[in-house]
């Protein structure tokens, strides 16, 4: 075991936690509700995470949720299970509050897709659009923004603008896709993408359907136009949730990260949930960079309170802004 904190940031830098040894006889549930008390520490976790680490958060959700979370509670420490974007929002709500992250290379495809100074210049050839993003981007993208949104809040947030406004959406190209079409808007949509979601196979996808034709395919709107064609019902990770708990189906095909699975299950035992199947062999449904973070850097993350998310506050302010307006937009709409 590390001896103290100081060495433990060396061993630590932005590398995360490498050969750091955990006794064995531990039971790691049990250390980080201590550690959460001992602390006065709180633990929000994305449904996408491992079970383990769900089991063990004291609030799950999905962005939008999360960032509510984040900017109310009274925790002196917010440790995020989650990727890098998700706890930049949170340092961004709580200038004040230690913010941590289990592991610093938990990053985002889809953030990746969107670098700030491409997208300034992307910007900047439509002066008079209004710039709406979605979470799932950096905190440099986010200062860019004028109105953060969810896929939970993003049509209800289009819908609030007058039909005249003109828009670029970003990053996300099939969410940006899937909102022109659903509220008759003519968005200018940013290239960018997740991994996960577009890897999923259609034509796998519909000889599923066949073997179980009484399964509701249900799908999120980060995936591809075809797919979300076929699906019987498309909407967030949260919203995924609520309609397999209030459906009479008693199966049902997820295309989304197979996280949500372990909540659907929890939820309603009597139910089968079938991950919708990717393109090749692979675990590609899997995020690479959600299950970065597991119980083991949980634990030594809360024991070290390292590693730490940082924010020059000029950045921090600035992106701000448009999260404010989102949360603002949200509560005006009952969200």
């Amino acid at each position: 075991m590390v001896a103290d904190i100081e060495t433990a940031k060396q061993q630590v830098g932005r590398r995360g936690f490498l050969d750091v040894a955990i006794d064995p006889t531990l039971d790691l549930f049990e250390e980080i509700e201590k550690l959460k008390k001992e602390k006065n520490a709180v633990l929000l976790a994305h449904y996408y995470q491992e079970p383990d680490i769900q089991d063990v958060a004291d609030y799950i959700g999905d962005s939008l949720g999360l960032a509510q979370e984040a900017a109310k509670t009274d925790a002196d420490i917010i440790v995020f299970a989650g990727v890098h974007f998700m706890a930049e929002t949170a340092k961004i709500l709580n200038p004040d509050k230690k913010v941590l992250l289990p592991d610093l290379n938990a990053g985002c495809s889809l953030s990746d897709s969107c670098p700030p100074p491409a997208f300034a210049k992307f910007k900047a050839e439509h002066p008079d659009h209004l710039v709406i993003s979605y979470i799932n981007c950096s905190a440099g993208i986010k200062a860019l923004s004028d109105i953060i949104c969810t896929s939970s809040n993003a049509k209800l947030i289009v819908d609030s603008l007058p039909q005249d406004q003109k828009i670029i959406f970003a990053p996300d190209k099939n969410l940006g896709g899937y909102i022109n079409k659903v509220t008759g808007r003519n968005m200018v949509l940013w290239d960018g993408a997740c991994m996960v979601h577009e890897i999923f196979s259609l034509e796998k996808i519909i000889r599923l359907k066949e073997q179980h034709p009484d399964a509701k395919l249900i799908s999120h709107p980060e995936c591809e136009e075809p797919l979300l064609k076929i699906s019987d019902f498309v909407g967030s990770t949260t919203q995924l949730l609520k309609y397999t708990e209030v459906n009479p189906a008693t199966s049902f095909i997820v295309a989304t990260e197979t996280g949500i699975l372990h909540q659907m299950q929890k939820n309603s035992p009597d139910k089968t949930f079938i991950p919708a199947p990717p393109e090749n062999n692979c675990a590609c449904n899997d995020c690479p960079h959600m299950k970065l973070n597991t119980l083991e850097k949980l634990y030594l993350c809360m024991k070290y309170e390292i590693p730490e998310i940082t924010m020059e506050e000029e950045l921090r302010l600035a992106a701000k802004k448009p999260i404010d307006r989102m949360l603002e937009l949200s509560a005006q709409l009952g969200l």
